[in-house]
């Protein structure tokens, strides 16, 4: 074999110190000694996106919050990060079942419609389809998306947003088809899953049927935190959606966002009665329009994320920096699939930053981790610390280091 200069390994320093050599004169090397005339293809970022939304008594407003929001929303989702985003969308509730003590009296209900059952999609007009999620090339997306996340008034006011989504990404719904009743068909192999919480109220999640926390009337009291102790624990809930796989087997990458009752100046939860010529309620410190603390709330997004990135306030007067948050979260993945690379020593990874500036990556220099392909699956490249993704990133290019 020719000899080579080093002059192209600058780029790769681990390598210029192990002699200066190229991986394509190691013994044995099966390398091209040559360039490949295709460069490394990038696959479009996979997302499916699962909103949760309280429809509880309280919560017109927000709704409709979010609603007017979602256009900025979209836009994120579609130009963040560099890459091309492949995601869909589709809604559930927080109403799994309630349990109220009224006068003296016991009432139980399930919600067997709802209870994590990914919600009708109504066409741009607002009449009902059979359909149950929004792909990102849909070109009524946005109108339909709006009518969605909308879901009315009328559920249980004991909200379970934990339990709803556990329901909804675990057997023995995933495995039944849409026309079933089921949510199959909506998660993804190779797809990161986004939950997005939307509520006003405290988490009442467990796994018993009927809960073992029953609610009353009185305003001035919230059960589901006096009694979180009887609650499934955030642990177990966490711990659920981290271990979710593929049917592929492989591991799903989960994130998780929460726009719910946190205080507006730092995200604490903090319960607090307001006195009011109504009577008293309880709510979380500074956010007014609340109906109990968000300890459970809090404790989640902190399992994801201890900066909080991931969590904001119910009680904020307009949701587009919120949703702005959550679209970064979704839209910049710390890793992505690569085919058509034959060696991970002789890749390096562009990364052009906000105002052009060009970043080089590479496994030898330690910025990079590379996951060769699997059965069914593509090769993985995981970004480190020293080389993390922005969510501001104009392109992310894959290429070769040209062996001669």
């Amino acid at each position: 074999m020719s000899s080579r200069t080093c002059a192209p390994l600058l780029l790769l320093p681990a390598l210029w110190v192990a002699a200066c050599k190229s991986p394509v004169d190691e013994a044995g090397s099966t390398l091209p000694g040559k360039c490949q005339s295709e460069s490394p293809v990038v696959a479009p970022q996979k997302t499916d996106i699962l909103f949760v939304i309280d429809n509880s008594g309280s919560m017109a407003e927000e709704q409709a919050g979010i609603a007017r929001e979602l256009p900025a929303f979209i836009e994120a989702l579609r130009e963040g990060g560099g890459v091309a985003h492949d995601f869909r969308v589709g809604v559930i509730t927080t109403s799994v079942y309630r349990r109220v003590l009224v006068a003296g009296q016991e009432y139980y209900r399930d919600y067997p419609d709802q209870a994590g059952r990914l919600q009708p999609v109504p066409d741009a007009d607002g009449k009902p389809t059979g359909d149950r999620f929004i792909e990102s090339t849909d070109e009524h997306l946005l109108e339909r998306f709006q009518k969605l996340v909308q879901q009315g008034t009328t559920g249980s006011g004991q909200e379970s947003p934990f339990e709803a989504a556990r329901l909804a990404v675990t057997a023995p719904l995933i495995d039944t088809p849409v026309a079933e009743g089921g949510n199959g068909g909506f998660f993804r192999d190779g797809a990161r899953l986004l939950v997005v919480v939307v509520t006003d109220e405290e988490d009442c999640s467990s796994t018993e049927r009927p809960p073992p926390v029953i609610v009353t009337d009185d305003t001035s009291v919230d059960k589901c935190s006096e009694e979180a102790d009887k609650l499934s624990t955030v642990d177990f809930y966490f711990e659920t959606f981290q271990s979710l796989r593929d049917s592929r087997g492989a591991r799903r990458e989960v994130l998780w966002a929460t726009v719910g009752p946190v205080a507006l100046s730092d995200k604490r939860a903090e319960l607090v009665q307001d006195v009011t010529p109504q009577g008293t309620f309880v709510r979380n410190v500074d956010c007014p329009t609340s109906y109990g603390p968000g300890y459970r709330h809090r404790a989640m997004s902190e399992r994801f994320d201890s900066s909080f990135v991931n969590l904001d306030s119910i009680c904020r007067e307009n949701y587009r920096d919120t949703l702005l948050g959550i679209a970064a979260l979704a839209a910049v993945s710390q890793s992505i699939d690569v085919v058509n690379l034959p060696d991970p020593r002789l890749a390096r990874v562009e990364l052009t930053r906000a105002g052009g500036q060009v970043e080089t990556c590479s496994v030898a220099a330690g910025d990079l981790i590379y996951e060769p392909s699997g059965e069914d699956r593509p090769a993985r490249i995981y970004f480190l610390e020293s080389c993390l993704r922005r969510v501001d990133d104009e392109k992310v290019e894959v290429k070769v280091l040209c062996a001669g």
